[in-house]
């Protein structure tokens, strides 16, 4: 005997942080995403604020019915619809390569957009680092001082300061608008350096600290005044390739940085992943690889999103405009690509 199904759930609105909008809502199933934008705004008093909404980690697309098994509830349950804001920008569908900088005479191994965005910095097998402005494409600076390949470059929070790291396991640091060295150079790991990344603005205003990592095995926290390793972390017994937890068996981990809980392996590379880049809102993820390809995973659902081809080899460098508008890719092909 057929069992009528029912128009209508209990359902509470919360945030994707366990915030709970009103109480316990009778929601029609035929509920429409943009209903429950309009829903969600009164109850929170923010006009225009756009959410996404997800049911039992499935995206309301269209409507709620859609998205929820009815047939699998409870008659008592009261469903949980989880609200998530969205970017204030879009990320927009990647459908060709706006431009192609030359300049390096080696291998592009590393790129890194500014915080404002208005700048480009790279590493390369050349030995060299170089600014390049985004507006006009066009180079400002040729930094040169490290005497083997540039790895891994790195802008400080504040944008007033680009770290780099190059094969010989040394680390510098220059200023963005002379293309002068800043400081002393900082040596202490006994391999080369794979990644570096500085401590959070939030954290630390000044940005005087930065870590890397090091096929040496080590993690160093370096203090970037006087060039000295603050604390050296000697836990792993093989190369660090990434702070960001990139690796050679084809996979991207994710792991809780508070807890250092394991969070899950992303897969889908068929070589080497060499780096990962967050979104300016950190529900994106990019990687790249030695398989010639960039790749975006979904932080929500923990899935490839896109597929980005276009290199002609191996990708060894990823990085994403503040804005959200373009990804910046470098590798052993020599050129970048927006």
């Amino acid at each position: 005997m057929d069992v009528d199904l029912p128009s209508s759930i209990q359902a509470k609105l919360k945030s994707d942080t366990g915030e709970e909008a009103g109480g316990t809502l009778d929601i029609p199933l035929t509920v429409t995403k943009d209903q429950l934008q309009l829903i969600c705004n009164a109850l929170l008093e923010e006009e225009d604020t756009p959410f996404l909404f997800f049911v039992k980690d499935v995206e309301i697309k269209n409507t709620l019915q859609e998205a929820l098994d009815i047939k699998s509830l409870n008659s008592e349950e009261v469903v949980e619809i989880i609200y998530q804001q969205q970017a204030v920008f879009r990320v927009r569908p990647v459908t060709r390569c706006t431009s192609s900088i030359p300049g390096h005479a080696e291998a592009v191994i590393s790129t890194s957009f500014s915080p404002s965005g208005r700048q480009l910095a790279s590493g390369s097998g050349d030995t060299t680092v170089r600014f390049w402005d985004l507006p006009t494409q066009t180079p400002l600076h040729v930094c040169k001082g490290h005497t083997n390949w540039v790895l891994c470059i790195s802008w400080s929070p504040d944008g007033l300061k680009l770290a780099s790291a190059c094969k010989t396991g040394r680390a510098m640091l220059w200023d963005p608008s002379t293309g002068n060295q800043i400081g002393k150079t900082m040596i202490g790991h006994k391999q080369w350096i794979t990644a570096l990344t500085w401590e959070p603005y939030h954290l630390n205003p000044e940005c005087k600290k930065l870590a890397s990592s090091s096929k040496d095995g080590d993690v160093r926290i370096w203090d970037t005044v006087t060039g000295l390793t603050v604390l050296s972390l000697c836990g792993h017994s093989k190369a660090v390739t990434s702070v960001k937890w990139a690796s050679f068996d084809k996979s991207v981990k994710l792991w809780e940085a508070a807890t250092g809980k394991f969070i899950t392996t992303l897969r889908g590379h068929v070589q080497a992943v060499y780096m990962v880049a967050w979104s300016a809102d950190s529900r994106l993820l990019l990687s790249s690889s030695a398989d010639s390809t960039l790749k975006v995973w979904s932080m929500k659902t923990k899935k490839l999103e896109l597929d980005l081809p276009g290199h002609a080899d191996e990708v060894f460098a990823v990085d994403w405009a503040p804005n959200g508008e373009y990804v910046a890719s470098g590798g052993k092909d020599k050129v970048l690509k927006l």
